[in-house]
């Protein structure tokens, strides 16, 4: 499946933006549904967003509905994660994550990136 790696973290002040990035190695990205999970300091991984392997189909955790958009480039084999009027709840280490079809739940995908932190100050 090649391999991901997550990029854009960083340190936002609340009601800022961000914009995360996640490049996919590999030949098969555009074939591929594409999804974004956070996971805050003592809790579960959640479900943030995903998205078709065209683009077409588009799901949001209702956290983040309005706030957070996410696209793909399958010509630059890029998923990406826009964050807009960030929440001190949005602070958490973010990972993509790929699989064939599109799914909400984190344990049916077993291709995943390193994380990249996200912190939101007030």
């Amino acid at each position: 499946q090649g391999q991901l790696v997550e990029s854009g973290g960083g340190l936002v002040q609340a009601g800022g933006s961000l914009r995360l990035s996640c490049a996919a190695s590999g030949r098969t990205f555009s074939i591929y549904a594409m999804a974004w999970f956070r996971q805050a300091p003592g809790k579960e991984r959640e479900f943030v967003a995903a998205i078709g392997w065209s683009g077409g189909y588009i799901h949001y955790a209702d956290s983040v509905k309005g706030r957070l958009t996410i696209f793909r480039d399958n010509v630059k084999n890029t998923v990406f994660l826009e964050m807009h009027n960030v929440k001190l709840e949005d602070t958490a280490v973010y990972y993509c994550a790929a699989r064939r079809t599109l799914d909400i739940a984190y344990d049916k995908y077993n291709n995943w990136g390193q994380g990249t932190q996200v912190t939101v100050s007030s």
